[in-house]
């Protein structure tokens, strides 16, 4: 923290864009309740009452939510129901733990084991259990939930957790400062999606905020300004005024082909986290689709047949109306396991089995993808890439698949199309060696380009600052790739989030880049900033 004039500067980081100059409140918990304890007999049915009404809880607060809070409600109900969670709580209380007692130490020794674990995605679903706890928690001891008693607009709070998100309305506050938090999890993703300024990491933003005073919370540099001087102020102004500037001359772009100061054409496609926000995008907007990410298909622990995975392949080239479609194969591992397809207990997961590592030896899971893209490529130009290429002979491993798909196909008398195959250039040993690999495309991930290339988990708070986009080394990487496939006369993109980041824009275009892949809700916004470039 640094203080001038009675001005106090907490850093974090950016979790989600965005300025807010108001009043700072603290959100207070409430103590914690002792309740009489009854027979283990009798601790036990209470425990199932209590999991009972807070799955009631969920379900009742997931049904007032858009698809995204309440898949993410549903994720927790179904850890309500998962017996090898619930069960040591239930012989703890049969030991003659009240009820209370038991549910708080086993799921807080989860929670400890899911923070400190090696795999990123579970260290981000710990706050899946810390809401889970506290929910139950608050039934089985009459507890009242966290609530801000003074009047504000920057709720700071020691942590959020999802539940708890989705009940606060964001209508009255605008905007949220966590002492605790990850820009990876689910509150993170939530506050994006609804423009919610969000700042994480502010270790004592608790113990410097005693009571709702002025403040500003710039999220664009992940700060809490606490008291902000004449001149702070005065400078934020200006900031947001800029903003609302921006956003406008953004609205006024979004429909349009975007291009650069010297009128030079720069291809503005999407990427489709999730096929059903397409819905909400006129695909006039963009040139199509450069990032199709397809673990959504599996997020219920199912394996897709054939068939299910056509139907979404088709409808993604449908809206497309003739505008190529990428959609990349299975990248599971790393931060993404997937049951009965990833490997357990990985001691270092995103450097293990993952994207295309285990595609290769789980090949029916990926025969089954091939067969689905290659007859929904007969309906239009789509194009399929893989993930996490590092040599070769991974290139060749797929297109030999694909190959044995097609003559599969063509033997049935199904109809189908040969699709382009790329690569996602993120393993910083691709892209120095790009020229080796017989490709029709290349997509630069920057994400995992930059984690890999500064030794950086990007889910992790303490090294965000290292993990820098405009690293030398990244921008060299970013060129080099450009410059080898031009020289092989072949497309390069970059999907990653520098594409969606106005202020990273010229950056990849001095790299070569002409081709960006962005978050649909950037589209305005990159588009601006392409035309401010040169």
């Amino acid at each position: 923290m640094t203080e001038t004039s009675g001005e106090r500067i907490l850093e974090g980081v950016c979790a989600a864009d965005g300025l807010v100059v108001g009043r700072a409140v603290p959100l207070v918990s409430s103590a914690h309740v002792h309740r009489a304890a009854g027979s283990p007999g009798e601790e036990r049915g209470v425990l199932v009452q209590a999991i009972a009404h807070a799955s009631e809880q969920l379900d009742k607060l997931a049904q007032s939510q858009d698809e995204m809070g309440a898949e993410i409600l549903e994720f927790q109900t179904a850890l309500l129901e998962d017996e090898d969670l619930l069960a040591p709580v239930y012989a703890a209380v049969e030991t003659g733990l009240p009820a209370d007692q038991a549910w708080m130490r086993v799921i807080d020794g989860e929670i400890v084991e899911y923070r400190e674990g090696e795999d990123d995605y579970f260290r981000a679903r710990a706050d899946d259990l810390l809401d889970l706890r506290d929910r139950v928690l608050s039934v089985l001891q009459g507890k009242e939930p966290a609530r801000i008693e003074l009047d504000g607009d920057i709720i700071v709070a020691r942590d959020l957790t999802p539940s708890r998100f989705l009940e606060l309305d964001w209508s009255v506050y605008r905007g949220a400062a966590l002492c605790g938090g990850s820009p990876t999890s689910h509150v993170a993703i939530l506050a994006r999606a609804r423009g919610i300024p969000l700042v994480v990491g502010l270790e004592d933003a608790l113990e410097t905020l005693q009571e709702a005073c002025p403040a500003v919370l710039d999220a664009e540099s992940g700060r809490l300004i606490l008291g902000p001087t004449p001149g702070t102020l005065e400078e934020i102004a200006g900031r947001l005024h800029a903003r609302k500037a921006d956003d406008a001359a953004a609205r006024s772009l979004i429909g349009e082909a975007a291009a650069t100061a010297r009128g030079e054409h720069v291809e503005i496609l999407i990427n489709a986290d999730d096929p059903r926000v397409l819905a909400e995008v006129p695909v006039a907007q963009c040139d199509g689709i450069g990032l199709t990410r397809t673990e959504f298909l599996f997020s219920d622990g199912m394996l897709p047949d054939a068939q299910k995975q056509y139907e979404v392949y088709r409808d993604l080239v449908t809206w497309a109306e003739g505008r190529p479609v990428i959609i990349r194969t299975l990248d599971a591992g790393g931060d993404k396991p997937i049951p009965g397809v990833t490997v357990d207990d990985e001691s270092n997961p995103f450097l293990g089995l993952r994207g295309v590592r285990l595609s290769l030896i789980t090949p029916e899971v990926l025969k089954q993808q091939l067969r689905a893209l290659a007859r929904a490529a007969a309906l239009g130009p789509l194009k399929i890439m893989i993930p996490m290429v590092t040599v070769p002979e991974e290139v060749d491993a797929v297109r030999a698949l694909l190959n044995a798909v097609l003559s599969e196909l063509a033997a049935e008398g199904v109809a189908h199309a040969r699709p382009q195959i790329g690569m996602m250039v993120e393993v910083p040993a691709a892209a120095l060696t790009a020229e080796r690999f017989k490709v029709d495309f290349f997509s630069i991930g920057s994400n995992d380009l930059i984690q890999y290339t500064t030794a950086c988990a990007r889910d992790n708070p303490a090294v965000t600052r290292l993990a820098n986009p405009k690293n030398p080394a990244v921008l060299e990487l970013i060129r080099r790739t450009v410059e080898a496939a031009a020289r092989m006369g072949v497309e390069v993109s970059l999907c990653g989030d520098m594409a969606s980041d106005p202020e990273r824009i010229p950056d990849l275009l001095d790299c070569g880049l002409r081709r960006l892949s962005v978050a649909p809700a950037q589209v305005g916004r990159v588009k601006l900033a392409v035309r401010r470039y040169g």
